[in-house]
């Protein structure tokens, strides 16, 4: 079962994530980050790459593209916050830039 993720666990999991660009989001228990690709094929692509692993994982980002820019927020609703599975995602996302 995914849980929230405590006090503890967040330096180790977010701080490396924060060094990366991703930021924390204000006003929610949430990390996002811009991703700016060439183009929106590339844009998509990625999107696509992500997409895949999101449903393996069954965990699915809040995001939205124009053109080729990709809007990115990560929470897990089921507990009210971020889990160690916003952490995987957003270490696979920036890994398939």
């Amino acid at each position: 079962m995914t849980e929230k993720l405590s006090d503890e666990a967040r330096g180790p999991l977010l701080g490396p994530l924060l060094k990366t660009g991703w930021s924390m989001c204000e006003g929610r228990d949430a990390i996002e980050k811009k991703f700016v690709f060439d183009n929106f094929i590339d844009a998509f692509g990625w999107m696509t790459r992500v997409a895949i692993w999101a449903e393996k994982w069954d965990h699915h980002p809040e995001w939205s593209n124009v053109y080729k820019t990709v809007n990115v927020v990560l929470t897990t609703h089921d507990v009210g916050g971020l889990s160690a599975q916003d952490a995987k995602l957003a270490r696979k996302m920036d890994s398939l830039v």
